[in-house]
């Protein structure tokens, strides 16, 4: 494992822009997720993935549990642990506990006909793209989204996929916080990818 402990890599060394990088999360949870000293190896790698997802998800007007039920339902069929756990528990707080653990199981039936659509694409381009169809397409039409929605959707989940494959790749582990923040059929229901880190890691 990396010097922390939560990646394979050793964390970068504490330059100016690594200590910027760090103080978005010190700001916002009140510690360095382990996903972010990943990431502050090129900090400006995210800091482009996330202007492009912001862009697809202004374009195509995802709401945060639009984006939450992507997340979740992309996490849950790529298998990480990570964004399963801190999408899982967001998506919780939209949908309800039950609900947010059963898409992370790949089960929809709780969520509502659009929000099922998006779930059910998410897991199909996270799993095999090349193996969807024009019907599949048609799925999201009837739920009530055009074509610009339909590509930001899909472009969301794409960025999202890689975002995780960069993580689970690297040995990136979901952080203590991140489990103790969860709802118990959240967590219960994250029972594949990295193990979490226990608290004073």
């Amino acid at each position: 494992m990396g010097a922390h402990g939560g990646s394979f890599l050793v964390e970068p060394e504490p330059t100016p822009a690594v200590e910027d990088f760090y103080a978005g999360d010190l700001d916002g949870q009140g510690y360095v997720m382990n996903l972010t000293r990943l990431w502050a190896h090129v900090p400006e790698a995210q800091h482009l993935l996330s202007q492009v997802l912001e862009a697809v998800t202004d374009a195509g007007g995802l709401t945060f549990r639009q984006r939450a039920v992507l997340v979740a339902a992309t996490a849950g069929e790529l298998g990480d642990s990570y964004c399963a756990l801190a999408w899982g528990t967001r998506l919780a707080a939209e949908v309800g506990d039950g609900v947010a653990a059963g898409v992370l199981r790949g089960d929809d039936s709780g969520l509502d006909e659009a929000d099922r659509a998006m779930a059910g694409w998410a897991r199909r381009v996270c799993a095999d793209p090349n193996g969807t169809g024009a019907e599949d397409v048609d799925v999201l039409r009837r739920a009530g989204f055009d074509d610009r929605q339909i590509f930001c959707i899909t472009t969301f989940v794409a960025l999202r996929r890689a975002f995780s494959t960069v993580n689970d790749a690297l040995g990136a582990r979901p952080d203590a916080e991140l489990v103790t923040a969860a709802p118990e059929e959240v967590a219960a229901a994250v029972t594949f990818g990295r193990p979490p880190m226990a608290p004073g890691d």
